[in-house]
């Protein structure tokens, strides 16, 4: 009962003040009329009430505690009738009740209904343990009825021994205290943890009254009982400790069958009590001579010897049992382990102020690195990270494993604290682990939730639930943050970075460590931008830029985005990058405006972000954060993208062109479908993807074929390193007008050099590339005014008639065409065929 002090003080205190009141008074007056009323009185009520905790105990149970608890409210209040009809002789008739008398029979349900009672209290035992829990009861009962016996209930028969129905009835109620007795030591030996103090208490009640009753046969065998006899304070107290038990099992939980249930420590030594103390007291008293002596030795050696060999059993057990909660490969606890103690983290939480959360945590990429590096590997990182995990944890905290890469933590404790924990959980990844001589860079996804005192009826279900929902929202999200559970996330159907990982090409554990040094340089902003200018083939000037990605790798040198591009798109990352990328272009921008160079800058953009309707707003509260006109951004997305998601692309295309934002498409293709859908397209640029056809070559008949127009002059490869420029190229960009082409990438913020601005002088932004006409394709002659669409078409590697030209294999964009020519309609320079 240490565990329920404050809850069992106040209901407890009356009833065993009346107790020891009644206990005093008829040590020292029990003679007296007025105490006899009083005790009769006292015992009845104690019996109401012990009856009343029952049922309520019975009320908030469920499952067999509730018909336990059933049956017990039953058997209490038989014996609460039968008081009743006893308090009927004395009080009412004025007289002593008869040996037999109708209130023996209630007496006699209430010995049924309890043993029955007792029997509810634990779980049907396996088939392989019903003979040992038999045989258990078969000594407890023969030894407690040996010792009662020998001590008092041979006097009883002696006195009855004419009177077969007094003798019967006298010898009932020890007889059935003693079945009652058993039944609850052997209930005691196989209770769960969480129903012993109940059955303890229980077990306690009835060893009281087994007691009173055999104290009670043996003075009215000897014609020295009547009520006021101090004995009736055992009954008042019994009365009280069964009330105790109902009390203490309303706080208790409903327990739930352990994996494998190991003896508790009781139960090795209970069942030999009785045993010891029949064979120690008995022979003295019945024998004579040596074996006086060396009868209770044998007895004592026996049963030290019995206790010896059930505590290596026990702990054979307890080492198996705790080996079954387990995991095996971290040692850490495993589910069924966790969830035991969320449930009772829970039920302490209903009783005290006490905070409960719950960290779920998933190694992201696991899978690639058990596909590549092998299982062996992956359990030697498995283990690593498991040690890492109990070294944030505090003591009473609960770390365990249970997934193939999944973790969790129970924490205990303040929220601030619990906090604390999850922040140095995450801050663990940051130093790679070593397996096999691979640094490997591990980023977990982790989610956590929190029991709100403002949900008294939360389940620990949920509360597992709400923290897997955070650690998917981690996941999605891609970042190294913990997410704390809020009520707008949502279960995810099916995560993509749990998809199966494909291997980008290359060795696997050199793939692995570049991904682990990927997501460490995207965590520490470690990826760089690098402009591509594009310069006015008449000027000279660069009037516009393309942000490109860059990785400056401490140890490989500077990587395209051809050697990491396939791992940011496989493992979820680009959103970040995407993210990352135009926050660099934009603060560029934004100090290039600031000394009043006004230089558009064009960043790319793919499915995750055109897919958000809040990414026009998103953009434009960046732009106005840094005081940027919104025409300064060109938005570039590909065309797959356009394809894939038609609709939803082109409601955020528009909203981006009602705000003010350019938009471009990337790599268009040019068959006749997908120049069809072009006219109704909210898009500002198109590039066109370079043509498949081999270097120096037309075309093919076939590609021409569904062509809308033919090539004209001799088409250039990107790869062309020619120095001698195409026929005619300076000549027709002088002659046809506004054009641009692109020279090298420049370095972001370093090799793109900001001119001295003089007044009414036109301001240029110069590339540290210079720009070579020589290595211009050829320029087409621009159209009419621009439409709607006032679209600039750009190609790569290839010149198309009043289209595009390439410089060096780069992006060129030219003079607006109208939009709203229909397609095979005649276009200066086109030829079109049906």
């Amino acid at each position: 009962m240490g565990r329920y002090p404050r809850q069992m003080i106040a209901p407890m205190a009356a009833p065993l003040g009346l107790v020891l009141a009644l206990a005093a008074l008829l040590a020292v007056a029990g003679d007296q009329p007025a105490v006899r009323v009083a005790d009769d009185l006292v015992n009845f009520g104690l019996l109401v009430y012990a009856t009343v905790c029952a049922a309520l105990a019975a009320r908030s149970a469920l499952g067999r505690l509730h018909r336990a608890w059933v049956l017990m409210t039953a058997a209490l209040a038989a014996w609460a009738l039968g008081d009743a009809i006893w308090l009927l002789y004395e009080l009412i008739l004025r007289q002593d009740a008869p040996v037999p008398s109708a209130a023996d029979a209630f007496y006699v349900v209430f010995a049924l209904l309890a043993i029955a009672a007792m029997t509810q209290f634990v779980a049907e035992p396996m088939r392989e343990s019903r003979l040992r829990i038999t045989l258990d009861g078969i000594t407890v009962a023969l030894c407690l009825f040996l010792l009662a016996w020998i001590l008092a209930l041979h006097t009883v028969y002696d006195a009855y021994r004419d009177d077969r129905a007094a003798l019967f009835v006298t010898l009932l109620y020890p007889a059935s205290d003693l079945a009652m007795l058993t039944i609850a030591v052997v209930t005691l030996l196989r209770a769960d943890a969480r129903q012993r103090v109940v059955l303890t208490v229980l077990s306690t009640a009835i060893a009281v009254m087994a007691v009173a009753d055999i104290a009670y046969a043996v003075l009215l065998a000897g014609n020295r009982y009547q009520t006021g006899d101090p004995i009736d304070a055992a009954w008042g107290a019994a009365a009280v400790l069964f009330a105790a038990a109902a009390l203490i099992s309303r706080r208790t939980p409903t327990p739930r069958p352990p994996a494998l249930s190991v003896p508790s420590n009781a139960s090795l030594w209970l069942p030999y009590i009785p045993l010891l103390l029949a064979g120690t007291i008995g022979p003295p008293l019945v024998m004579s001579g040596l074996e006086r002596f060396v009868v209770p030795l044998i007895v004592v050696a026996v049963c030290l010897r019995q206790s010896v060999a059930a505590w290596e059993n026990r702990r054979l057990l307890a080492a198996a049992a705790d080996q079954a909660l387990r995991d095996p490969l971290t040692g850490l606890a495993n589910t069924a382990l966790f969830d035991d103690r969320l449930a009772h983290a829970m039920m302490l939480r209903s009783r005290i102020d006490r905070s409960v959360a719950v960290l779920s945590l998933d190694l992201d990429d696991f899978k690639l690195i058990n596909d590549n590096l092998g299982h062996s590997a992956a359990d030697r990182l498995l283990a690593d990270v498991a040690r890492r995990l109990a070294a944030c944890a505090r003591t009473g905290d609960t770390v365990a494993r249970t997934g193939g890469d999944e973790f969790a933590l129970l924490l205990e404790g303040p929220f601030d604290e619990s906090e604390t924990v999850a922040q140095q959980v995450s801050d663990a990844f940051d130093i790679p682990f070593t397996v096999d001589g691979h640094d490997i860079l591990l980023r977990p996804s982790i989610g956590v939730t929190v029991a709100s005192m403002s949900e008294p009826d939360l389940t620990p279900e949920v509360l597992r639930e709400r923290a897997a929902i955070a650690m998917q929202a981690a996941k999605r999200a891609r970042s190294p943050e913990v997410h704390t559970f809020s009520a707008d996330m949502v279960p995810a159907d099916g995560d993509g970075a749990d998809a199966a990982a494909r291997r980008s090409g290359g060795d696997g554990a050199a793939q692995i460590r570049l991904l682990g040094e990927l997501r460490h340089a995207i965590d520490h902003n470690g990826l760089d931008v690098v402009y591509q200018p594009k310069i006015s083939l008449r000027t000279g000037d660069t009037v516009g830029v393309e942000a490109l990605l860059r990785w400056p790798h401490p140890q490989r040198g500077l990587l395209l985005p051809d050697a990491f591009l396939s791992l940011i798109r496989e493992r979820g990352l680009i959103q970040r990058v995407t993210d990352l990328v135009l926050n660099k272009a934009l603060d560029d921008t934004a100090r290039w405006y600031g000394h009043d160079t006004r230089i558009p800058v064009a960043v790319n953009l793919f499915a995750p972000s055109l897919r958000e309707t809040d990414l026009p707003d998103k953009l434009c509260r960046e732009l106005g954060r840094r005081g940027l006109p919104t025409d300064l951004l060109t938005v570039e997305i590909t065309e797959d993208i356009v394809l894939s998601e038609m609709d939803l692309v082109t409601a955020v295309l528009r909203r981006l062109r009602e705000y003010g934002v350019r938009v471009a498409i990337d790599d268009f293709g040019s068959g006749y479908s997908s120049l069809s859908y072009l006219r109704d397209l909210p898009i500002d640029e198109v590039k066109l993807l370079r043509s498949p056809a081999t270097p120096g070559r037309r075309p093919s008949r076939r590609r021409s074929s569904t062509s809308p127009t033919t090539w004209g002059p001799p088409w250039w490869p990107r790869e062309s390193k020619t120095p001698r420029p195409p026929t005619g190229c300076a000549s027709t960009a002088a002659m046809w007008g506004r054009a641009i082409c692109s020279a090298g990438p420049s370095k972001r913020g370093g090799s793109v050099a900001l001119p001295t601005r003089t007044p009414g002088a036109r301001t240029t932004l110069q590339s540290s590339v210079p720009h070579d006409a020589s290595r211009c394709r050829r320029v087409a002659p621009a159209p009419a005014a621009p439409s709607r669409l006032q679209s600039s078409l750009c190609c790569r590697g290839h010149a198309i008639p009043s289209v595009a030209c390439s410089c060096a294999g780069n992006d060129v964009a030219i003079a607006p065409v109208s939009p709203r020519a229909p397609v095979g309609a005649k276009v200066p320079g086109w030829q079109t065929r049906r």
